[in-house]
């Protein structure tokens, strides 16, 4: 793992991962560059590239696929991708416990920051702090699933809200004791991907018979809203390439899946994705992000 040096500096005692695919230089570079112009300091974190992930590596960490899993809207098995997706983050979950964690930030390599994002970032963090929310998961950036109803604002703390059922994992925070939830619930031996493991554990899946293989589901979860972070290619775009879904399937490395999301259900499932907040009678005023430019802003 490497670390930024010299005038960037992180986030007061918040410890910043950013997971990187060796062999997405290109995803790297872009994004130093990026953290860079806004004075973020980040620890990189060597993805685990789950098209390297032969059977015997799985069969020696005991990793299995949740028993009946299937894709909601493909009905693929889980790929290699979506595991090396999974350890990624489980990685960085077991060091957060090791390292007695208290607030990690954890972000992917192929996101865009929102405009300001680091005051924003800043000024939700203090509003959590000082309302003293008992916190264990904060989206920063995700795919929010059922966009029918609004989620549940948070009292007291502007751009916040209760989550509901959501994919992606590109950015979020995680608590010390968020990190033991995620760990004590002993994914390995009933594996999905992590961005359908999170909704499970804290009770917002939409699909019962997952969650029955996970007792405590007590997991709590927010995110922020507006979002604060965003992919940089959606599926479909020019130069959309998907490093979890088109992989080999999770217990046979000699049947592929070239899926594309573009004629799945999932993407017609999904609601459009901007930058406007989509509970906007669930909270107050968003003036207080409305300030004028600051140095971190893209």
């Amino acid at each position: 793992p490497q670390s930024q040096a010299g005038r960037l500096t992180s986030f007061s005692s918040t410890q910043i991962f950013m997971i990187n695919l060796k062999r997405r230089k290109d995803r790297r570079d872009r994004m130093l560059r990026t953290l860079y112009e806004q004075e973020i300091a980040v620890k990189i974190v060597e993805a685990v590239d789950g098209k390297a992930l032969n059977t015997s590596q799985l069969k020696a960490l005991s990793i299995d696929m949740l028993p009946g899993y299937r894709d909601p809207y493909s009905s693929r098995p889980l790929t290699r991708g979506e595991i090396g997706c999974f350890l990624s983050h489980y990685y960085i979950w077991k060091e957060v416990v090791t390292r007695e964690l208290e607030k990690t930030l954890v972000i992917e390599d192929d996101v865009r920051f929102e405009h300001q994002f680091k005051r924003k970032l800043m000024k939700l963090m203090g509003d959590v702090e000082q309302a003293q929310l008992d916190w264990e998961l904060i989206y920063i950036g995700r795919k929010r699933m059922r966009v029918q109803e609004p989620e549940k604002a948070v009292p007291n703390v502007m751009n916040l809200v209760e989550a509901d059922y959501s994919y992606w994992t590109l950015g979020y925070a995680i608590s010390f004791q968020g990190a033991q939830k995620l760990i004590g619930a002993e994914p390995f031996s009933k594996m999905l991907p992590v961005d359908e493991f999170l909704p499970v554990m804290y009770n917002k899946h939409p699909v019962a018979k997952y969650m029955q293989y996970y007792e405590s589901r007590d997991l709590k979860a927010f995110s922020a809203e507006p979002l604060l972070v965003y992919p940089t290619h959606y599926t479909g775009q020019p130069g959309y390439l998907s490093d979890t879904e088109t992989s080999t399937i999770w217990d046979n490395e000699t049947v592929s899946t070239d899926w594309d999301r573009t004629h799945s259900w999932k993407s017609r499932q999904q609601g459009k994705i901007h930058s406007d907040a989509q509970n906007k009678d669930a909270l107050p005023s968003q003036s207080s992000f409305n300030a004028p430019s600051s140095r971190d802003e893209l």
